[in-house]
């Protein structure tokens, strides 16, 4: 295995919060989000209801053509403020992931 193959096999992140109770500004240098993918609109439409029957205040999954023609998403707030969503994973991403 090659090392960026390896690299791609380990990825992980780490959530912590803030330290400070300010509220986050989305003008700020910083994360503005975070956007995980799920592979079809109707697995953005299932996250949403799984937010939300945990109580989670998640937006209903939906178009917004505004980004691109096929973008459909749910977005939450974390308990620090930081702003989330789930998308499906876009005709135009999936071109080039597979011709890379």
């Amino acid at each position: 295995m090659d090392y960026l193959g390896s690299i791609l096999q380990h990825f992980g992140y780490d959530l912590r919060p803030s330290g400070t109770k300010a509220i986050p500004d989305a003008l700020s240098p910083g994360l503005h989000h975070l956007c995980l993918h799920v592979d079809t609109p109707a697995d953005v439409a299932a996250v949403a209801a799984q937010l939300r029957g945990a109580g989670i205040a998640a937006t209903d999954a939906k178009l917004y053509p505004i980004y691109v023609p096929d973008y459909w998403a749910t977005y939450f707030t974390d308990p620090d403020g930081i702003r989330l969503a789930v998308t499906n994973y876009r005709q135009e991403r999936r071109k080039r992931h597979d011709n890379w």
